[in-house]
Formats: C-alpha cells, sequence, structure tokens
C-alpha cells in the first residue's frame, strides 16, 4: 500500500445472496470480512471499497445498497443528480432495521453540482432530508462549475454545524484545478474523485496530493459505458486473474486499493456485488503492480 495508511475493520459478511462463486464461498452461513479503510485528513475513517450507484433509480438502488451491505460493503455513493438518495437512503435504513448495520457503521457519499442556485445551504438540507440518516459522512463538489467556491463555502458551513462530516471534491484533474477550487479554503478535502482506470491512472495528480492527505476516488474503475470489455478483456490484466484464480474484475480493483486509491465500482447485479467486494484474500507482487501500472495510457473514456 503506498500514500495512504490501511487499517482493519472488521464486519460481518452475511454470506446468503452474497456467493461471489470463489472457493471459500458459503451460502449457508455467516463469514468474517476484514474490510480495511483509510483514514482521511480530517481523522474520519473511510472503507477503501464500496458501492457506486449511478444510473440506477430509487428502486433499484434501494435493492442494490441492501444487497451490497449485506455482503459487506460499508461505503455507499450516490449523488443529488443520479436521482436516486431516497433509494439509497431507504436501503440503509431497511439494513439498519434488521440489525446488520447501525448509522455510524455505514459511509455515505453524495455530491452537488455547482450552478445558479439559490440557495446551497438549503440544498445540502434537502439531500440529509431525502436520505434520511441524520448526517451525510462525504459531500462532493460534483465537478467544476459556476460559483463552484460558494458551494465549497457552504459545504464548510454543513461540517462546521455537523450535518456533512467530511467534504470533497470531484472531476477536478489537475494541480491548478485542485489549487484553485481550495485557495483560501479553511478545511482541505479529503477526496478528490475522478475517473481512474488502467488506462488512466491519475498518477501525477495523486503525487501532488499527497503532501495534502487528500486520495483519489476513483469512479469507472472498470473503465465505464462502452469501456468494460476493453478493460476486462485486457490480455495482461486476464494473465494475472489466471495466476490468481481471480476474475479480471477482481484484479482491477485488487490494483486500485494497493496502489492507494479508495474505489466505488457500480452494479444492480447481487453477483457482481458480491464478486467486487471479494478482493481482500489476496496481493498482487510488486511485479504484478509495476505491470498494471505500465498500462496507464493517460486516456480519459469522459469528459466531466
Amino acid at each position: 500500500m503506498k500514500n495512504i495508511l490501511l487499517c482493519g475493520l472488521m464486519v460481518m459478511l452475511l454470506a446468503t445472496g452474497c456467493s461471489s462463486g470463489s472457493d471459500n464461498a458459503d451460502n449457508e452461513t455467516a463469514a468474517t470480512l476484514e474490510v480495511p479503510y483509510v483514514v482521511l485528513n480530517d481523522g474520519h475513517r473511510m472503507p477503501v471499497l464500496g458501492l457506486g450507484t449511478w444510473t440506477q433509480d430509487n428502486d433499484t438502488a434501494e435493492e442494490s445498497v441492501y444487497t451490497a451491505i449485506k455482503c459487506g460493503y460499508r461505503l455507499i455513493d450516490t449523488a443529488r443528480y443520479y436521482g436516486n438518495e431516497a433509494g439509497v437512503g431507504r436501503g440503509v435504513r431497511r439494513a439498519m432495521d434488521e440489525g446488520i448495520i447501525t448509522r455510524e457503521d455505514i459511509f455515505i457519499t453524495s455530491k452537488i453540482v455547482p450552478g445558479s442556485y439559490a440557495d446551497y445551504d438549503e440544498l445540502i438540507a434537502q439531500s440529509n432530508r431525502t436520505l434520511g440518516l441524520g448526517y451525510i459522512d462525504l459531500m462532493l463538489i460534483h465537478q467544476p462549475g459556476y460559483r463552484e467556491k460558494e458551494l465549497y463555502r457552504a459545504l464548510e458551513r454543513a461540517v462546521k454545524n455537523g450535518t456533512v462530516k467530511s467534504l470533497g471534491i470531484s472531476n477536478y484533474y489537475t494541480p491548478e484545478e485542485f489549487r484553485a477550487i481550495t485557495e483560501g479554503a479553511k478545511i482541505m478535502p479529503v477526496i478528490v474523485q475522478n475517473e481512474n482506470h488502467i488506462c488512466y491512472q491519475n498518477t501525477d495528480l495523486q503525487k501532488y496530493l499527497e503532501p495534502f492527505g487528500v486520495i483519489i476516488e476513483s469512479w469507472y474503475p472498470f473503465g465505464g459505458r462502452g469501456h468494460v470489455r476493453e478493460v476486462l478483456n485486457d490480455a495482461v490484466i486476464g494473465k494475472i486473474a489466471r495466476d490468481h484464480g481471480k476474475s479480471a474484475a477482481q484484479v482491477i480493483l485488487r490494483w486500485h486499493i494497493q496502489a492507494g486509491y479508495v474505489v466505488i465500482p457500480g452494479s444492480s447485479s447481487p453477483e457482481h456485488i458480491a464478486e467486487n467486494i471479494d478482493v481482500f484474500g489476496f496481493e498482487l507482487t510488486d511485479e504484478e503492480m509495476n505491470i498494471i501500472a505500465g498500462l496507464n495510457q493517460g486516456r480519459r473514456f469522459e469528459n466531466w
């Protein structure tokens, strides 16, 4: 692991409906899963792997979140723009009502797109009400835009009053963009959430952010719309996967974690949700990590 400190967080993996097909999977009993977390630069803890919910409607998000929590996930990512905060909140509360988790066990991220809105403080409050979980663990500026600095100040106020625990930014890709949004900030971001995959590895930005204690969180870890097959069928990844008896997706997620990223693969498939969290029982070698680093082309697939 580089750049960030990993600590073990023990949770119960409720195996029913959560088999990834691995040799140790057992659908009849519960197993103990060690889910690592990072200590953010504000002292809060964040799991290194979570569930993304982009493109899911409220009903789908509720089921995905509930399934993910049963499988051991403790990090859930949503956004106002996704239109599924209500479903995410329902899925979390359902798991809480069944005693699977407490509110303190789960880490919820949401985002706000900057723009010509009348009141950012009210938008943050609306997200809190829609999620219905008392507070938001991490709120991000969804992307650069009009009045982004005003949104940053509103997020700082929310952290101060406790309705948001940590703040961050998303889709800021250069040191210049980072310096511009954080100029005059009273609270530094804990996370920069960016497109990040084997073809675009954010390594220069990661190196720049290290002195600030800011971590890069990877969305579209498999390349995203129109590119998943290309990334998962990469011959280098395929060989490493065969050597470990794992899927290409699991190798890619393991690479993200060992390279110092937080990663949020999105899925509504119970099988893929279970497969994606089954990445803590093996490690890539230094040689394999270097080989995957060599796949970096500096090629983004999206323009957000």
